[in-house]
């Protein structure tokens, strides 16, 4: 993935952060797929009850401005639109009897909806 003709890999606070926990599923949902070339992008979209949502998918695409964040062999993407909602952004993985799935708490976040699927 380049920005402007050079690889980065942001682990800053300025940056997504993806935990030991998320890495571990993303990278283990890689294998399955059997796809080394591919990257979790995270993007954020206008909908949702409170405005804006998250998408989290595979993706091999190198969009012009994308940041690339790595974090324990896996490839986190994040294209120069959402950057500014994502900034200090952490993605974890929980697996509990209530809750299995990713989670993101975003610092940016001024508010989110009862569903917590989508935020302001």
């Amino acid at each position: 993935m380049t920005v402007s003709g050079e690889t980065t890999h942001e682990t800053t606070q300025q940056g997504v952060v993806l935990t030991g926990a998320a890495a571990e599923k993303v990278k283990s949902l890689l294998e399955q797929e059997g796809r080394e070339d591919l990257a979790l992008r995270v993007a954020v979209q206008p909908g949702g009850c409170s405005g804006l949502i998250y998408q989290l998918f595979f993706d091999e695409r190198d969009l012009d401005g994308d940041q690339v964040h790595a974090f324990g062999g896996v490839n986190v993407v994040v294209d120069r639109m959402s950057a500014p909602y994502l900034g200090g952004a952490t993605i974890d993985f929980v697996d509990t009897i209530e809750k299995q799935g990713f989670t993101i708490d975003n610092p940016n976040a001024s508010g989110s909806c009862a569903c917590g699927d989508s935020f302001n």
